[in-house]
Order: C-alpha cells, then sequence, then structure tokens
C-alpha cells in the first residue's frame, strides 16, 4: 500500500475516537472498563492511521505509550488515581520537550509546522513558550478537577474540555502567527 493522505476528518475521527469510547464507557461501565476502552480504542486508532499512512505521529505514539503504561498501572491497582495523573504528565512532558527544545536550541514547533508555516524563529520561540505554558496550566488545571470535582466530571474534562481549550488556545495564537508568517 502506498501513503495515503487522510483528510482532516478522518484524522478528527481516529484523534476523538478514543476520547469519545471512553467517555461513553464511563457513563455506562465506570471508570476501570473505561480505562480498558481507553487503551484498546487508542491502540486500535493508532494502528488504523499507520495502515492509511505508514507513519505514526509522534504525539500520538506519546499519548499511547502514556495511555498503555498509565492504564495498566490504573487497572492492575484498581485505582483511577494513575489515569488521572497521566493527564498531568503528559501535558508536563510536552511542556517539558518544548522548553528543553530551546534551551538545546532546537524548536520542536517549528520541526512540526514549519513545512506548513514559514515564519522566522523569534516568533517559533514565543509561540513555543506559549505552548509549553498552556500546557503546564493545563497539567495544573487537571489536577485541580480531580481534586475538587466528581469523577464524572473530570472525565467530561479530560475527554472534552482538553480539546475545547486546545483549540481556543490555537485559535488565540492564530493573530500572532498570521503577523510573522511568510508569504
Amino acid at each position: 500500500m502506498t501513503d495515503v493522505k487522510i483528510s482532516q476528518g478522518q484524522k478528527l475521527a481516529l484523534d476523538l475516537g478514543p476520547l469519545l469510547a471512553f467517555f461513553v464507557a464511563n457513563w455506562q461501565l465506570g471508570l476501570l472498563w473505561a480505562t480498558a476502552v481507553l487503551m484498546a480504542a487508542t491502540f486500535v486508532s493508532l494502528a488504523i492511521s499507520y495502515y492509511l499512512t505508514r507513519k505514526i505521529n509522534k504525539f500520538a505514539l506519546v499519548g499511547a505509550v502514556f495511555v498503555g503504561l498509565f492504564g495498566a498501572i490504573t487497572l492492575y491497582l484498581q485505582d483511577p488515581w494513575y489515569l488521572k495523573l497521566k493527564v498531568t504528565l503528559i501535558e508536563g512532558f510536552f511542556a517539558f520537550i518544548l522548553l528543553a527544545g530551546l534551551y538545546f536550541k532546537r524548536i520542536f514547533l517549528k520541526d512540526m509546522m514549519g513545512s506548513a508555516i514559514e515564519m522566522p524563529d523569534d516568533a517559533w520561540r514565543t509561540l513555543t513558550i506559549r505552548w509549553a505554558v498552556f500546557f503546564a496550566a493545563m497539567g495544573i488545571v487537571n489536577i485541580v478537577i480531580w481534586n475538587f470535582f466528581s469523577t464524572e466530571v473530570w472525565v467530561a474534562f479530560k475527554a472534552f474540555g482538553l480539546l475545547i481549550c486546545t483549540l481556543v488556545f490555537a485559535l488565540a495564537n492564530a493573530p500572532f502567527m498570521a503577523k510573522y508568517i511568510k508569504d
């Protein structure tokens, strides 16, 4: 099979499918069963994406590793705390990677998006810092939600809230990027 480009709709379905399955499974079966469903759906989504494109998205792979590891710990210990912790750790991991890249003179956002968007390195550095702070903030918000709200609220935040916050943050950065994008 040759490399195939998937549509935005297909990519969205592959990205959101496991989260939606997790949300529904939690609603119908409880958090521990939902964890198993999330693990399986994440693996299936990654496999389908690879089958269609012959590529593995690095962010999706890192997410799948975290889901597999912390999902397994959650199921083994029968303690959802580890699944809740996973969100904060992955957000912190992304923040750390972006900032470490800057420290070592690598702009990972540019590496990922540079072929689609051309901006000066100073703009990429600013954008990288913004995203790193955003990821760190989402990790902290996750801690607040899991500690002060019900599990159902946390599941809704994990399944939908993080995505909505990310989309809003990306849109909020669009004017900044538009100012620096080269024709």
